[in-house]
């Protein structure tokens, strides 16, 4: 019984509303805390699309749903969410984004478990929701009635940690989506070829980046999927460029690697509607520094007080399609600047690591739960 009992005292449960397959952010936060001797559940979504879960050292729940996007799948996933967690009673509940925090907070309330809010992003700020007023303001309504009861927390960089600081004095820490360092080894670049990975949503430039591969003299490969899919498939029929333009779809973690080290560089674009796009630290900034490759990047304050330490990119103030072309032609021409900014990412990675990273988390949920 005392064995039990203490398990059942260690138990973190983690709410998504993603395919947990894709999300690494996740893996490594579910991974760490699992292996530091916490049970961990996270739970997420299932669909038709839905590829069989990965083994892992945590426990995995998928809730199946009808619907896959829009109004619909919110509703379903908060009442499918909201009776799992009613059956449920673990040391801790983690809502990941704002999107599943209201069954945590009903939830923790009825039963009295302590909960703590994991902020990836200002979710009220994306565009695809600023720009839509209605969608806005539920959602704003939401961040009100729930944020400013979540003592405990954590986001991945400092303007968010202030912005939320502003919005509902609630000091939360900061702890980084950054990659786990393993031994670099970059192959040889047979073809110079771009790399986006990563969400094909609002807000991510795929408008002026399509176009812009017009003037630039090598192929774009996009692994990924997303709200903004239909649309990119539309402009690369547009430009006529399907000849340089390859939609790899989505791309499991452990083979996303393979598509990383091959490329030339990477690219982060961002467009300025809306503060979480203006004050984002995106997972592929830090797995290109990883795999060795330069970046096209958005000078936006975070990208730019790492470039600043680090220089591992070329940064550009506008996300116009002729700045992008130029930037991306910079990288394929200066073979100098290129090969300073790859050193720069090998010395990087060194210091921007999960294994630094992990120890602020486990330090964390130690102060949380024990």
């Amino acid at each position: 019984m005392l064995n039990r009992a203490c398990c059942i005292m260690k138990t973190i449960l983690f709410t998504v509303t993603n395919d947990l397959t894709y999300d690494q952010r996740m893996i490594r936060i579910c991974t760490s805390l699992a292996n530091a001797g916490y049970d961990v559940l996270l739970v997420g979504t299932k669909t038709i699309a839905s590829k069989p879960l990965s083994a892992s050292t945590y426990r995995q729940k998928r809730l199946k749903l009808l619907f896959t996007k829009g109004k619909l799948f919110y509703i379903e996933f908060n009442i499918r969410l909201l009776l799992f967690l009613l059956h449920k009673t673990p040391a801790l509940i983690c809502a990941v984004d704002l999107d599943t925090i209201l069954p945590c907070y009903i939830v923790s309330r009825i039963k009295n478990i302590p909960r703590l809010y994991d902020a990836h992003e200002l979710f009220c700020e994306m565009k695809e929701v600023v720009t839509r007023p209605l969608i806005y303001r539920f959602w704003k309504r939401i961040e009100q009635l729930t944020v400013p009861n979540f003592t405990n927390g954590y986001t991945v960089n400092e303007p968010i940690k202030t912005e939320l600081k502003r919005m509902y004095r609630r000091d939360y820490a900061v702890i980084r989506n950054v990659p786990l360092l393993k031994t670099a080894e970059i192959p040889e670049k047979i073809d110079r070829h771009f790399l986006y990975q990563g969400a094909v949503n609002e807000g991510r430039c795929f408008e002026t980046l399509i176009p812009a591969m017009q003037y630039v003299d090598a192929q774009l490969i996009i692994c990924g999927d997303g709200n903004f899919m239909d649309q990119t498939k539309d402009l690369i029929t547009k430009y006529n460029l399907s000849h340089k333009i390859v939609l790899a779809g989505k791309v499991l973690p452990a083979d996303l690697p393979s598509y990383t080290n091959k490329a030339w560089a990477g690219i982060t674009l961002f467009d300025k509607t809306g503060l979480s796009n203006y004050y984002s630290l995106a997972n592929r900034f830090f797995d290109y520094i990883h795999a060795g490759i330069p970046q096209l990047c958005v000078n936006y304050p975070v990208y730019a007080e790492i470039n600043n330490l680090y220089k591992i990119g070329v940064l550009i103030d506008n996300v116009g399609t002729l700045e992008i072309a130029e930037g991306l032609n910079l990288l394929l021409k200066d073979l100098s600047l290129y090969r300073q900014l790859q050193q720069n990412c090998l010395l990087a990675r060194e210091k921007l690591n999960w294994q630094h990273e992990e120890q602020k988390l486990l330090e964390y949920y130690k102060k949380i739960i024990g």
